[in-house]
């Protein structure tokens, strides 16, 4: 079940941040995300207080990731090439989406794509946008066989706190 954030979550989702971060310390990085600087309580509260943190959960009612839906494109995006022309709120964008390490290749994370592009239908949106660092393969691949189409790379100061080349990908909807 996907759903509307509350202030009650917060905790978890921080865990769940954190799990992702440990694991990748233990494994292998796809995220190139960095402890303490992204994604942090600080990101999860910003985006709850702006209604725009969903939440999924399991079957016994256990969060098993947290991803942030809005219409805020990052000012990178504008160097993008993208094939769809839309603006403000045609635009549905997919930000830090988040799935625990132990429910990893579930499923999970496609369920929660196919639950953004609901709701970006449900907002009367022309056209979905998501970016991902260069070397998260799991995640380009994911979105490709989603229909996502690679619209471009640029180098981001992402969050103004990491440089990185990330992806773009785009779906008409």
């Amino acid at each position: 079940m996907f759903r509307l954030a509350t202030e009650n979550d917060l905790n978890e989702v921080e865990k769940i941040f954190h799990e992702i971060l440990d694991h990748e310390a233990e494994t292998i990085s796809y995220s190139n995300w960095i402890k303490g600087k992204y994604p942090t309580m600080a990101h999860a509260k910003k985006a709850l207080d702006e209604g725009t943190l969903y939440v999924g959960e399991d079957e016994n009612g256990r969060l098993f990731g947290c991803v942030n839906l809005n219409h805020i494109q990052l000012d990178e995006y504008s160097k993008i090439p993208w094939e769809y022309e839309a603006e403000g709120e045609d635009v549905f964008v997919i930000h830090m989406l988040c799935i625990r390490p132990d429910q990893a290749r579930m499923g999970r994370g496609k369920a929660f794509i196919a639950y953004a592009e609901e709701l970006a239908r449900e907002k009367g949106c022309k056209v979905v946008r998501i970016d991902t660092y260069e070397g998260n393969k799991p995640a380009e691949n994911l979105y490709t066989s989603l229909g996502y189409r690679l619209a471009g790379k640029t180098l981001f100061f992402f969050q103004q706190v990491i440089w990185e080349n990330l992806i773009c990908l785009e779906k008409k909807l």
